[in-house]
């Protein structure tokens, strides 16, 4: 890959995030029955957190958060490290203050500040399997796609387990990873739906996981989740769903705008489906694909394109 389509991947994802993010904030924890009456057709302010139109949230915030400390050599302690400055010192926000934060992510961000290792800091337990790590973990893509499976696994479980550390929310991660690294790619979404099936089961498998565990992820590793109605695509904050509901929504369109708004009108977690959609897209259809005029709306975009350059110089050097 050249520098010119790396940077093309790397603002692509980076804008991708903040565009979906952005649409679903003003709808975020409205059930899909209430959004149904007056369904989110572009990009609208206020709403939920009474936010000017083009605001992302703590998804972007920590996607860029996680993209800036990979402009450094790759360190744990630096990406936790910004996640710190972001939640007590506004850094990475879109408008100078932190309105949107989960659960699990606060808790870690308080251990972390403790002095726990980052990698032992994300909760472990059945319960803290929110999708905060899935909503951020896009832009490891580029640093790990030249790694073997087993290095990439490895590395994604680390950066993942900062804020989740349970084993569903590590799969989860690594399978949005490798769907974006084969995206990366060119190839067919079609295409890579059916790869995963194979290669992601295939090395769960050598890892040992837990079988129940892996059999949770079924409906992607096992079925064709883009055959199923809207009506059984669940879009809560468990990771899971937000995975699921993603792939879903990439699958059952066949441009960037249609497939984010089809995800933030699914409701619930709207703006963490909308991002991680987001991030996806924007690698299959490009960056120019993202309308224009939802990208002018985009709070600090002029620093988002910066941090797609800086990181871009980082990458191909690297």
């Amino acid at each position: 890959m050249n520098k010119e389509e790396l940077s093309g991947l790397v603002k692509s994802v980076l804008f991708g995030v903040a565009v979906g993010d952005a649409l679903g904030v003003p709808v975020e924890f409205r059930s899909r029955e209430g959004i149904s009456q007056n369904p989110v057709s572009d990009m609208i302010g206020y709403g939920t957190h009474n936010q000017p139109p083009g605001t992302w949230s703590d998804d972007s915030s920590l996607t860029f958060c996680l993209a800036e400390a990979l402009t450094l050599p790759f360190s744990l302690q630096q990406i936790a490290d910004n996640f710190i400055q972001w939640r007590d010192h506004n850094y990475w926000t879109a408008r100078g203050n932190v309105f949107d934060i989960g659960n699990a992510t606060n808790e870690a961000i308080t251990t972390l500040k403790s002095g726990t290792r980052p990698d032992l800091a994300g909760g472990f337990d059945t319960s803290s399997n929110g999708n905060g790590s899935l909503m951020r973990i896009a832009p490891l893509a580029f640093y790990v796609s030249g790694m073997e499976i087993d290095k990439r696994y490895e590395t994604i479980k680390l950066v993942s387990s900062i804020t989740h550390a349970h084993i569903r929310s590590v799969i989860a991660c690594f399978y949005y990873i490798e769907f974006c690294l084969q995206l990366m790619k060119g190839e067919n979404k079609f295409t890579v739906y059916e790869n995963l099936k194979g290669s992601i089961t295939a090395h769960l498998i050598q890892l040992r996981i837990n079988t129940e565990e892996v059999m949770l992820f079924d409906r992607l590793l096992k079925g064709n989740i883009y055959e199923l109605p809207n009506e059984q695509i669940f879009s809560s904050g468990y990771v899971l769903h937000t995975l699921e509901a993603s792939v879903w929504s990439l699958l059952t369109s066949d441009n960037y705008h249609d497939a984010v708004l089809k995800a933030v009108n699914l409701g619930s977690d709207t703006d963490t489906t909308g991002a991680v959609t987001g991030a996806l897209c924007a690698l299959l259809y490009g960056y120019d694909n993202i309308p224009q005029h939802w990208i002018d709306a985009i709070a600090r975009r002029k620093d988002i394109d910066d941090l797609s350059i800086r990181l871009t110089e980082t990458l191909y050097k690297a």
